[in-house]
């Protein structure tokens, strides 16, 4: 028995004595879902307080909102410091006096700033916005927030396809042993290479896709989904949807499309988001999960 029937069923006996459907059980677990995500979405440290994004070059650089500094922060103090990309790849930053900044919560003259790579990234806190260093690919660069950007302020909020449960779909995952790799493009021009442990194989009216998964942070139990399809540019963000999956148990997965969502860089300019790769690029049309964000930029 497929496993969206083998859960409706348990669904169902569980919900028997409160005259619950199945179907009605699984409504409220994406509306569920849905609620959560929507407040991951617009909590004031989420993806749209997203405001600036700056690369790095070797050396020292002014940073602060005036327009003379070699960085122009979009908010903050004028003259908030110096920042120094050194040759063996640290990053320090040297406070103005009179800046109003902490790093890590503390007034500090002084920092070496540990990037995201690190499981707790430095802080710099100025007024509603802060800042911190991604790495990618070898590369350093400033990302900086604000709770009060008009991305948040003004949210349009999220639309989604209706809740379909036959997009709730059993797979077949395929291990590979070694494990591959694959390079994703990214929006913001870089390439990034990740660890595709597996393929997973699943069927929809009668025909056979695949989709290749990554890991996102070695570790990680569950695979990672940037995908794209017929609806992608149409009903949904055109560049991809990303959807998580459980690991695999005996060999077997659940895609639940109901879940997919719009990467950040449908809501900003300023995140820096995989492309598919060319193997999941679906030509079928998943008609499950976010549609294009309304309010897109």
């Amino acid at each position: 028995m497929p496993l969206v029937r083998v859960l409706f069923a348990a669904a169902l006996l569980g919900s028997a004595g409160s005259g619950v459907t199945a179907d009605e059980a699984y409504l409220a677990q994406i509306t569920h879902w849905r609620q959560q995500r929507l407040q991951a979405l617009t909590a004031a440290d989420g993806w749209l307080t997203l405001v600036g994004f700056e690369w790095l070059r070797p050396g020292p650089q002014t940073v602060g909102h005036a327009p003379g500094n070699a960085i122009v922060l979009p908010v903050g103090p004028a003259h908030l410091g110096t920042i120094t990309l050194t040759a063996d790849g640290r990053v320090r930053l040297d406070l103005a006096a009179d800046a109003g900044v902490t790093v890590d919560g503390a007034t500090v003259h002084t920092a070496v700033l540990r990037d995201d790579r690190d499981a707790r990234p430095s802080r710099v806190r100025f007024g509603t916005a802060s800042m911190y260093l991604l790495d990618r690919s070898g590369r350093k660069a400033l990302r900086i927030k604000d709770s009060m950007a008009t991305t948040r302020t003004a949210f349009r909020g999220l639309d989604s396809f209706p809740v379909d449960p036959s997009w709730r779909i059993e797979a077949r995952f395929e291990g590979f042993d070694p494990v591959h790799h694959v390079e994703l493009a990214t929006e913001a021009g870089t390439i990034e290479r990740d660890v595709v442990p597996g393929r997973i194989v699943f069927e929809r009216d009668g025909q056979r896709y695949t989709l290749l998964p990554i890991l996102e942070t070695p570790g990680d139990t569950r695979l990672f989904v940037v995908f794209a399809d017929r609806t992608s540019g149409h009903e949904t963000y055109g560049a991809a949807r990303f959807l998580y999956v459980d690991a695999a148990r005996e060999g077997r997965v659940v895609l639940d499309f109901n879940r997919a969502y719009n990467p950040p860089c449908a809501f900003t300019a300023f995140a820096t988001c995989p492309l598919p790769p060319p193997e999941n690029r679906l030509p079928l049309r998943i008609t499950a999960g976010e549609l294009t964000y309304r309010g897109g930029h």
